[in-house]
Formats: C-alpha cells, structure tokens, sequence
C-alpha cells in the first residue's frame, strides 16, 4: 500500500484518540443529567463544494471549512495562515521572481504554481464571493470581512473549471444583517490594525453594508544602503454590499470591492553566489575588486571587500545588501453582481457576473549585493471580466446542476532587466496577453437508495491564449519607460540595443479539454458516511513571456503544453460522538505534463517538465465536549516526486541546467505536516471569560524549486493568545505571540547558482512578535 507506516501510525493513532474522545463524551452522557446536560453537540457546517449549500458531513469531497467565530479563534487573519491549519495546503506569499508582496503560491496536495507572471495561470483556484481570481498576484491577502473559507482538495475540474487542478480556496464575505464590528489592534513592529464592518441599511428587503481597513507595520529586514525597511505592511481595504429581495423568490446581491498595497518591498536577503559564473565576475571587475578582471572574466577572489561578489556578501537573515530601488504597490478592484431566483420548488436559476481590475508592480536588487548583477522592475495591469449561468434542480431523489462560463482577460506586462554589465537595460514590456475561455458543464446527484448515492459530472472547456510583444535592450541606463523602436534588428532574435529583436507580430493558441467527476458515497449510520471518488483537473497552456533569445523558427515565444491531473480518493466523514467530527481520505493523483519553472540564462522559463504520481493522505478532528473546551487537529501526508522527466530541447548555450530529475519531489509539497490547538474558556463571574488557546504546527522539509537546489527544512511553530471577553456588552481583548519560540526558517527562496547570473536568495519569517487587539460586536 502506497501510504508508509509513519502514516499508518499517525492515521491509527489519530482513530485511537478519536475513539477516546468519543468514549469520554459517551461517558458523560452516562454520568448523569447533569454532566450530560454539558455534552455540546456541534453546529452544522455548511459547504459550497458542489455549488449548493450542503452540510459539512453529506458532501462527499475533501473539504476544509472555517467560519468567522473559527478563524478568530485559531488566529488566522490572512489566507497565508490557512496553512497553518489545512492539511496538505501551502499558501505562500512574497513573489520570488516578481518582487511583489501579494504575489500567492498556493499548492494543494503537490499543485499549484511558482511563477506570478500573467502568462502563467495558477493551478490552485482562488475564488472571492464565488468569483473567479484570474491572477495569482493579489491573492496573498488580509481577511477582512471574511464569513467563511473553504478548501477543497484535489481536482475540481467539473464545477469550477479552470485552473483548479490542484483544488480550490472559496472565500467568502459578509452579506448585510451579519452585525457590525470594530477591531483595533497594535503590536510589535509598530504594527497597527484598524477594521469595522457597519450594516447602514436593514430592512425586510434591502440590506446594505459596508468594511474599511487598514494595517501597517514595520518591515523586518534592514537595507544596508539607506535604511529603508523590507517586509514592511502598509494596506488598504473596503467593499460595500447590496443585497436586495425584490419577491420572496428573486434575491440580487451587488458587492464592489477595493484594496491598496504600498510598501517597501519584500525582504530579500542574500544566501549564496556563485563566484565562478559570468554575471558576478563580469560585475566584480567593473567595480574594482582586487584580483578581478575582464575581459576575460576571472573567478571573484575570495576576499572580505563590498566590490566582490562572494560569500563574504552575507549579512545575515535580517540585513539586505542590494542598492537598487525597490518596491511593492498594488490596486485590486471588482464589482459582482449575483441573481438568483427560486423559480418553483424543484429549480433554481443564477446568474454571477463579474469585472476586475488588477494593477501591481514590484523591483528587487535580485543578487542582494552592492554590485549590479541582477535587477529586476516589474509592473502589470489586468482587466477581466466573467459570467456564469447555473440551473440548479432540486428533487426527492435526484440533485444537480447545469452550467456556462465565460472568461475573459486582458493583461499588459513590463519588466526592466538591468544585468551585470553596466549600464545596460533589457525591457520585455508591452507585452499583451489575452485569455478568453468558455465552458458547459453539468453535474447530477441520485440517491438510489436513503443510504447510497451516486454522482457524475462533466466539463467541456475551450480556451484561447495569445500574446503580443515588444523586446529591445535600450544603451545606457535608460528612462523607467523607454519608448519602443520601430526597427528589427539588423539579425531577427539577436539582443542588439535600440532595435525590436522580433517583429510586434501577435500569436495565439488553442486548447480544448473535457474533465469528468464520479462519485459514490454510502452513509452506514448518522455518524458515518464514506465515498469513493474520481475526478480530472485541466490546466491551459501558454506562452512565456520573459525573452531571452529563445524563439521559434516562427519568431513566436516559446509555447508550453496544458497540464492535467486524474484523481482517486477514497474518504469518510464521520461523527463518532455528538462532540466529534472525524474526516479523513486517502487518494492518489497521476499528475502530467506537469509545467514547471526552470531557468534559463536570468528568465526564468516554463517547461512541461514530466509526469508524476502523488500519493496521500488526509485527517481532521474536530472536539468540542463542552462549551469550554475545544480541540481541533489535522495530519497531511504526501508523496510527491518525478516519476519520468522529459528532455529538455537542446537550446544552445541558453540549455536550463537545474532541470527536475526523477524521483525529484515537487516545489512546495512537503511530506508530512500536522497541526494541532486547544482552547479553553474559564468563567470570571457571569460577566467575564478567559479563554487561552495554544497551537501547535509542524512542516517537513520542502523544496521551493524545480530542481530541488533551494528549500528549507523541517520547522515546528508555536502560537497561543489569552482573550478576555465581556459577554454582557460584547467585546473582547487577545493578547496574541506568534513564532513563540523565535524559529529561523526560509518562507521562500530562488536560485540561479547554475546560471550565468549564479546568486540566490531568500526570504526568512519574521521572528517572534506580541499583538494586542481589541474586538467589539454590536
């Protein structure tokens, strides 16, 4: 059996203490009435994973849920803290190729994404109001207004299509007559956060709402050259939200969203140079280091001097030694209007539409030296738009869905490269890329029996990828937005300044895919129900963007494949006592012409790198025996790695070498992880409460790259709070530590050591730090 015997262990282990927990819980129910009037019995939790609200324990899916109430109680106030607590989920923040702090990698059992450009689409869907986020950069945010989230493990390539190969984060936000809110909270860092939630309107028929927040802090990471702060936070938010019930059964919610991002930088230190490639040699001699030459280029002398690029460049975690200007900025802007109108018992018609707006820009001293190697200035805006249309039926027996969808996207990209020759700039912008994509689907539900039910579901998708482009070097350092020449090249291809290396000629692609979904789920009893699934996940195709005088004999970028996935699971939802929820499931997942980064020359390319095969495994508990106690626990397990690895075409002296190998494990997957937290309220009187709670997260050993030559190892976190409540006029305080035992660990980290450029870098966590917020309901 592919699962190992750790995994065995933990999973029996975790069945033994659910099975003590529930022979605790059946004990109180013997102890007498009044032990047993103590016995809590656990709230419904209702899903969207099937696009219906269903209940938590019915919906035969590996699914993920927490509610507000969940969320403040665990601490999580950013999607990059569900990892914390979602098993075999990594949501990962600061761009590592593109300098910007809201820039997500978001992996779901071993898939997902590493590259945030708009030519590469995410392979994790993150959903916002059951909208669409066309692009990864903006999905590493702050929660807000959140009412719940969802993650939906493996493919959801029947119902919500593309690019959830690897799953689906749903977000979703409070709808007017949810209650108003003030939060205020400061801490270490100068760290200021200010939220409030206000209903304006409440009435029978229309309810209106509206949020605005803010959060500041200091950055973590000092710039040697002047001081400047890195991984400093300084944001914006608000949206406003409509709802109105013209008729008992036609109900319009219109919500408008916005959020701003200005800020340093993210906090990029140095880790490593290799002092024999072309770039660091080239820059040691041009700034004067002792012993360095060119032409030709010499080996940087290992000598303790900020003019040569060598080890001695390490300033620690905490300290950036780049001179180049950097910064983060973005503006992140919807409205989405959905319908949805009860035509009689049986049907349900509903209408979501949506238009985005995305802005951003990031640069970064990519070497993190002095010197100039590597200097990277991006910026992007996208637009988008999409529309969906669902019929959904409702029966004795029978439930399903018919649906459409249409995508559409505009982006518009820029990168400035400076390199390690000085004074020299190369500029891939105007660059255009154009997504448009439609899709049928269906999926329908029939209980043959009031214990057994099947499901099956189909997507048709057709999707269109193009792009236009301008790349040119420009001599000298150059203005910020050099205009673009009219001229080829006097060679078509060959990097010569002042002239367009290829004609602005615009080129598209065409993909096509079908993913189909089954399903069985039987339920022995009212606290046991199992399922067996398979379902199939599609992710388009593209372009790479980034130019490096790689072309095909068209004069076109080069094009990678789509990536799909085909997944069996098998899992059970379970409630053992009426204070336990116990979920679990075991898949594998054969995952193909799997598109992975690799470097080339400074751009980094995609590649559909192979196959693989990920096997594992999922358990979440759920414990709560009274209205005091509370435990909450999950394990993942994963067994990621490269079965087969296709050959990578032989470009010259361009040719990647830190390609995948087999038996590679795949970026962002490690193999084990577990969390575990308690919380505990203590009565003060009948007006106060004292609620502890401490947790407890543990992440093997992970690799962020293709090639598996930059990662982290293994690192055991420990957070707590103490919150005092008054429950008679509804507010509370929590003091809250993060990083309670001061871990030194890698977030993020790239690396072209391989490569002519041949530094590496990284981003460590923020150290420990104590916040105080202050929360009242009214």
């Amino acid at each position: 059996m592919f699962i190992g015997k750790s995994l065995a262990r933990t999973l029996l282990g975790a069945t033994v203490l659910s099975s003590a927990l529930a022979g605790h819980a059946f004990a109180q129910d013997e102890g007498g009435e009044a032990e047993a009037s103590e016995q809590r019995t656990l709230k419904s939790v209702q899903v969207t994973a099937r696009r219906r609200s269903e209940s938590l324990q019915d919906v035969p899916v590996s699914v993920s849920v927490a509610d507000a109430e969940d969320l403040e109680r665990q601490g999580i106030s950013a999607t990059t803290d569900l990892t914390q607590i979602v098993p075999n989920l990594q949501f990962a923040t600061y761009g590592t190729l593109t300098g910007n702090n809201s820039a997500a990698q978001v992996f779901i059992r071993g898939i997902g994404q590493t590259d945030a450009t708009p030519g590469v689409d995410p392979g994790v869907g993150v959903y916002i109001d059951e909208v669409y986020m066309g692009r990864s950069v903006g999905g590493a945010m702050d929660f807000r207004d959140i009412a719940t989230t969802q993650v939906l493990r493996g493919p959801q390539g029947t119902l919500f299509g593309r690019n959830t190969i690897g799953g689906a984060v749903l977000l979703t936000t409070n709808r007017p007559g949810a209650g108003n809110t003030i939060r205020v909270g400061v801490g270490e860092d100068n760290l200021f956060e200010g939220f409030a939630a206000v209903d304006l309107l409440d009435l029978d028929t229309v309810g209106v709402r509206a949020s605005l927040g803010a959060r500041s802090r200091d950055g973590y990471v000092t710039r040697a050259v002047d001081g400047a702060d890195l991984g400093d936070e300084n944001s914006w938010t608000g949206q406003v939200s409509l709802e109105w019930d013209p008729t008992s059964s036609l109900n319009v919610l219109v919500r408008g969203d916005y959020a701003k991002e200005d800020e340093n930088g993210s906090p990029f230190v140095f880790l490593d140079i290799n002092e024999t490639a072309a770039f660091p040699m080239i820059a040691s001699a041009f700034a004067g280091c002792p012993g360095s030459s060119f032409p030709p280029p010499t080996p940087v002398p290992n000598v303790d001097d900020p003019r040569c690029a060598n080890d001695f460049q390490d300033r620690g975690p905490f300290v950036n030694g780049g001179t180049g200007r950097i910064f983060s900025t973005l503006e992140n802007s919807g409205l989405s209007a959905v319908v949805t109108w009860d035509v009689n018992e049986q049907w349900t018609l509903k209408s979501i539409s949506s238009g985005r707006k995305l802005e951003w820009a990031g640069a970064r001293d990519a070497d993190n030296t002095p010197l100039l190697i590597l200097y990277t200035n991006y910026s992007s805006e996208s637009d988008q738009f999409s529309q969906e249309l669902q019929a959904q039926y409702t029966g004795d027996r029978l439930n399903g869905v018919v649906g459409a969808y249409y995508f559409d996207e505009t982006s518009k990209d820029r990168v400035i490269v400076q390199l390690g020759t000085p004074g020299t700039s190369y500029d891939t912008n105007r660059v255009e890329l154009t997504t448009e994509a439609v899709a049928l689907f269906t999926e329908w539900t029939y209980d043959l029996t009031e214990a057994l039910s099947v499901t099956g579901g189909l997507r048709y998708t057709e999707e269109e990828k193009g792009i236009q482009g301008a790349w040119f070097n420009v001599a000298g350092v150059g203005t910020p937005e050099p205009s673009i020449p009219t001229d080829l090249c006097p060679v078509v291809g060959a990097p010569v300044a002042g002239c367009l290396f290829v004609a602005r000629t615009p080129f598209t692609e065409d993909f096509s895919s079908v993913t189909g979904s089954a399903n069985v789920a039987y339920r022995f009893n009212e606290g046991l129900m199992a399922y067996a699934s398979f379902s199939q996940g599609f992710k388009s195709g593209g372009f790479n963007q980034r130019y490096n005088a790689l072309l095909n004999t068209d004069g076109s970028p080069l094009a990678f494949d789509e990536e799909t996935a085909q997944s069996f699971e098998v899992g059970f939802k379970s409630n053992p006592a009426p204070s336990v929820r116990l979920n679990g499931a075991i898949f594998s997942n054969a995952y193909d012409d799997i598109q992975l980064t690799y470097r080339v020359g400074p751009a980094p390319l995609l590649f559909n790198a192979g196959e693989a095969t990920i096997n594992g495994a999922e358990l979440e508990l759920y414990y709560a025996p009274t209205d005091a106690l509370i435990v909450d626990a999950s394990i993942g397990y994963l067994d990621a790695e490269m079965d087969t690895v296709r050959t990578v075409p032989d470009l010259g002296a361009q040719t990647p070498t830190a390609t995948t190998q087999a038996g590679d494990r795949l970026p962002r997957a490690p193999e084990t992880e577990f969390h575990i937290g308690a919380s505990y309220v203590f009565d003060i009187g009948s007006r106060f409460e004292l609620t502890p709670r401490l947790d407890v997260s543990y992440r093997d050993s992970i690799f962020f790259d293709a090639g598996n030559d930059i990662g982290e190892d293994s690192v055991t976190l420990l957070t707590g709070s103490l919150t005092l409540a008054d429950v008679m006029n509804d507010w509370r305080i929590s003091l809250r530590g993060d990083n309670l035992t001061d871990e030194l660990y890698l977030l993020s980290g790239t690396t072209s050591a391989s490569t002519a450029t041949g530094y590496s870098e990284g981003i460590y966590a923020r150290p420990r730090t104590f916040s105080l917020v202050f929360t009242k309901d009214f």
